[in-house]
């Protein structure tokens, strides 16, 4: 579902007095006969009687995502209520520590009124090796494939992500955290990962989890929120517990594990206290290679595009993911170029890259034969000379044994 420039919020808020008129404008038009697929989604079909103003607010409010007007005024007002109103002191929010996987809602939170402190976690979790190693060791890994995925220096990535870390290591002591997390694999991986490294449960750690915003038809991140919906967010936070910290353990484990066995297990299953947390895994074990073609989800989604409207210039396809295709997003525009290299930058490509004296967004992909033959699944990605790539702990390499994924998200051997 896409954005609709004229029937919904991409940032959460909702004038209601723009609202208002276009139920104005949408009256008269289903009154002139210029909107007769309006009518037809008024209850009951379309009214005997002239269209009335009720009918048109109707509308307007199912396009936002509500089940009626009156339901629709009740969120607005409880977005200006809470932006006028914040609990921060009576919560002590001055003295809490917000947690984040980036830097995306930092200065929004000041904007919104917050006082406490900073911190996040910048590690694309869900992107290279995450292997199951003793923490010095671990970060060496991840600091590796960080600098040279997106090709920043070795030694500022290293000092960044020790430092990160180092304060993640703190949560446990904080007198009162809170994690900002919405539902793709990017912020679930940082809130298991969090979680995992908890020697006890502290004092007073919330969590303000969302994978939705009312009148938002395409909720991508909280990033995109604007700073009165944080604060509409903000009294929603609920407390972690001893029993949800367990679960995170055990899917960080899952997730480092060489296999991918036990992440789908936990990937198919209901989990109460972290609801969002098995349709992440599940997005994520789609990185995996298909059994058909070789391709990770994103590559697949990709190709298939650039197939349709290719040439087509590296920033559209990445839009066209993020608007249309992607069934959870959680990349970034650097972590997707990050992701497509592969396909480019190997003996056997996939794709072709145009323009290559222009800036990356503007280049434009095309699809090679061989990509043609992968996409249509009469040639197998992994069997041409692919890169080693990771899913967590479980390493993918060209011409070896690895794990797939089937048509069931389903683990399965290919020898």
């Amino acid at each position: 579902m896409s954005q609709h420039p004229a029937s919904s919020s991409h940032d959460g808020r909702i004038n209601l007095e723009q609202q208002r008129k276009r139920a104005k404008e949408l009256l008269l038009r289903m009154k002139s006969g210029a909107a007769p697929e309006q009518l037809s989604l008024i209850p009951g079909g379309p009214p005997s009687s002239p269209p009335i103003l009720s009918d048109a607010q109707w509308l307007i409010a199912r396009q936002l995502g509500f089940s009626s007007w009156p339901k629709l005024k009740a969120h607005v007002d409880a977005v200006d209520f809470a932006a006028r109103h914040p609990d921060f002191a009576a919560s002590d929010e001055a003295l809490t520590t917000h947690w984040r996987c980036g830097n995306d809602i930092a200065h929004s939170l000041q904007l919104a009124g917050f006082k406490g402190h900073f911190q996040m976690l910048s590690d694309p979790l869900c992107m290279g090796p995450v292997p199951n190693l003793p923490a010095e060791q671990y970060q060496a890994v991840r600091s590796r494939y960080i600098s040279e995925a997106f090709e920043m220096d070795s030694a500022d990535v290293a000092r960044r992500l020790n430092d990160e870390y180092n304060h993640l290591t703190l949560l446990a002591n904080d007198e009162h955290s809170v994690l900002w997390c919405e539902a793709d694999a990017y912020d679930q991986l940082f809130l298991i990962r969090a979680l995992a490294g908890l020697e006890r449960v502290p004092f007073k750690l919330e969590l303000i989890e969302v994978d939705r915003i009312p009148g938002v038809q395409r909720f991508i991140g909280i990033g995109q929120l604007a700073p009165d919906v944080l604060a509409w967010l903000w009294p929603q936070r609920r407390p972690i517990d001893e029993q949800t910290v367990q679960l995170a353990r055990q899917a960080w484990l899952a997730y480092c594990d060489s296999s991918p066995v036990k992440l789908a297990e936990l990937a198919r299953g209901t989990h109460r206290c972290l609801p969002l947390l098995a349709p992440a895994l599940l997005r994520q074990l789609q990185e995996l290679p298909g059994v058909r073609d070789g391709l990770s989800l994103t590559e697949h989604l990709a190709l298939q595009f650039i197939e349709e409207a290719g040439p087509v210039a590296f920033a559209r396809v990445f839009a066209e993911l993020m608007a249309q295709r992607e069934p959870l997003p959680y990349l970034g525009d650097l972590m997707f170029h990050a992701l497509m290299r592969p396909l480019i930058d190997c003996k056997t490509p996939l794709l072709t890259e145009s323009d290559t004296h222009l800036q990356w967004p503007r280049r434009l992909l095309t699809l090679t034969p061989l990509g043609h033959q992968v996409l249509k699944g009469t040639a197998y990605w992994l069997d041409h000379g692919a890169k080693e790539r990771w899913v967590g702990g479980v390493c993918i390499q060209a011409g070896q044994p690895h794990w797939m994924v089937d048509d069931r998200c389903m683990p399965v051997w290919r020898n």
